[in-house]
């Protein structure tokens, strides 16, 4: 089949498809007399393993091992395994770093009244100098009753209205 029925069998596009090629990450097909690219079912079985690997957030990189651990018959699962391990930590690691984002901007959201004025403590604290925190950054998170801790209220009402 062609480039676009392999596409389409696949669920992977024409262009992401070229691309694996390029990067080695699939073999070149042979190619008609034409000069078009001819895929087989094997090729299919391989497009569609990306694809799922790639929907379950594996880099290429960690895609490239995986295929070379899927077409190697003497492998040990335990290395498959180690791999799918590692990538769940990172994905752990990720989640708590978007958690915390979450948390850092319902905070903010929280700490403006949302009115007509335009002071808003969310741009100030976007503004701050140093204010480009980490990912996993949880300075303006929650306090411990509550409310949230923009470092610079020094009352409790500070902390929920946007200054004038």
């Amino acid at each position: 089949m062609n480039i676009g029925e392999a596409a389409a069998a696949s669920g992977v596009s024409a262009k992401m498809i070229r691309h694996y090629e390029s990067i080695g990450l699939l073999p070149e097909p042979p190619r008609s007399e034409g000069g078009y690219r001819r895929y087989d079912e094997r090729a299919l079985h391989t497009l569609r393993f990306v694809r799922r690997a790639r929907n379950l957030g594996f880099s290429l990189d960690e895609i490239r091992n995986l295929l070379l651990l899927w077409q190697d018959r003497g492998r040990a699962s335990a290395d498959v395994k180690a791999l799918t391990l590692r990538h769940v930590a990172e994905l752990e690691t990720r989640i708590a770093e978007l958690a915390a984002m979450r948390d850092t901007l319902r905070a903010l959201a929280e700490a403006c009244s949302g009115d007509e004025r335009p002071d808003c403590p969310i741009l100030a604290d976007f503004a701050e100098p140093g204010s480009a925190p980490s990912a996993g950054d949880r300075r303006h998170g929650s306090s411990r009753d509550g409310n949230a801790d923009d470092g610079n209220a020094s009352d409790g009402n500070a902390r929920h209205a946007c200054h004038s």
